[in-house]
């Protein structure tokens, strides 16, 4: 299944550019499904069908889901509630009523990523392509490294070997005299594990790219910069950039002339710096329905492009680190990176960004002696640590 993950600047025009690529892939032949969580429904507006939890169709090979969170996070927490019955009853709490629930913060985002796998897994019906709609970057962002993050909380706080030995608590707690923990809380994060493990499948998925929309414009460029560093410090597989909404060449106005040439050298900048840039006209009104996304002429999915590498490699003979850790931030400056290693994880910060990630195994018995920024690639250099490094005879 081919996946297209579209985000940009808030109100660079995303969710428009996504159901253009959506009906350009149905277009072509292939079975799409776009789904958005937008709140405000902009999804319905731009395709011009109400669009709601279930798959609507919008046209031949064409259908929208726009996910409900509100549903979603009341039946979760009305769930873990009736599990918890016991422990709530025994502490004297009260229960909540299925009608003053309201969604928290955050359950927008984690309804998009259970919609991703449901379609992953043909929930909707079976589909070619997949596109997404995310929020604005870098909210976006933070939503695709959300699966990761979790995941990494979960085993730390609930690590395999203690999952395994649930079958073991009953009888230890009649041995200690206390009761243990209840085994539906490892039960629940094994699922939890392997719901967040689908997700981050689809979003690491070869056949899986991140398109970023931004109009040509000093902040535009700022955003894109600050963007493109993000995915890469994602690993994330990307799209040719979409500029959006240009003006014509050559406006009779004066002032969109002003504009015009504004976003002409934005253009030529963009396509020094980051090569292939798609350009999406503006039509001199909103877009809707599919005749107006038709004359956009924004691209179909195309085959996905490899994954940029990090890779570990030696240094020279005799150098001072044996050991360079390359991981390509394009668009990154040097004032706003940061990096900490802690145990045998890296913490590496790009501006308002950050992640974790685990070190190479062979980097785990290393020290890091500096790192720097060159040519879009921070640059990490390791050298064996004598108390962990095997010895030569």
């Amino acid at each position: 299944m081919r996946t297209l993950l579209v985000t940009g600047p808030g109100g660079s025009g995303r969710t428009t550019v996504a159901a253009a690529a959506a009906l350009a892939a149905a277009r072509g032949g292939s079975r799409t499904l776009v789904l958005s969580a937008d709140r405000t429904d902009t999804l319905g507006a731009v395709l011009g069908v109400p669009v709601g939890a279930a798959a609507t169709e919008v046209r031949q090979g064409l259908a929208a889901v726009r996910t409900a969170p509100d549903e979603t996070f009341r039946d979760d927490l009305l769930a873990l509630q009736r599990r918890a019955g016991s422990a709530l009853d025994l502490l004297g709490a009260d229960r909540l009523a299925d009608d003053e629930l309201t969604p928290l913060p955050g359950s927008e985002e984690l309804a998009l990523l259970r919609a991703l796998r449901d379609a992953a897994e043909g929930a909707h019906g079976t589909y070619d392509t997949v596109v997404v709609d995310l929020p604005p970057t870098p909210r976006a962002l933070a939503v695709l490294a959300l699966p990761e993050q979790l995941r990494r909380y979960l085993r730390r706080l609930l690590p395999p070997e203690r999952q395994a030995a649930r079958a073991l608590r009953p009888m230890l707690g009649r041995l200690a005299g206390v009761p243990m923990p209840a085994t539906w809380l490892y039960e629940t994060a094994e699922r939890w594990g392997g719901e967040l493990a689908a997700v981050q499948g689809v979003i690491e998925s070869p056949d899986t790219t991140v398109r970023l929309v931004a109009e040509p414009s000093p902040a535009g460029s700022d955003a894109v910069r600050l963007s493109r560093a993000g995915l890469a410090l994602h690993a994330l597989r990307t799209d040719p950039l979409t500029a959006n909404r240009l003006l014509p060449d050559a406006p009779s106005d004066p002032w969109l002339a002003g504009l015009g040439a504004q976003q002409q050298k934005a253009l030529g900048e963009w396509e020094q710096e980051y090569g292939r840039v798609d350009r999406v006209r503006h039509l001199g009104r909103d877009p809707r329905g599919t005749d107006d996304l038709a004359a956009l002429g924004v691209a179909a999915p195309g085959p996905a492009p490899a994954a940029a590498e990090w890779p570990v490699v030696q240094g020279e003979p005799g150098s001072e680190a044996p050991y360079v850790w390359h991981i390509p931030l394009p668009g990154a400056v040097r004032e706003e990176l940061g990096l900490i290693r802690r145990g045998d994880e890296l913490v590496v910060t790009v501006g308002p960004l950050r992640r974790i990630v685990p070190l190479p195994s062979a980097l785990r018995r290393c020290t890091v002696a500096g790192a720097g920024l060159r040519e879009g690639e921070l640059r990490v250099r390791f050298v064996p640590d004598p108390a962990l490094w095997p010895r030569t005879p």
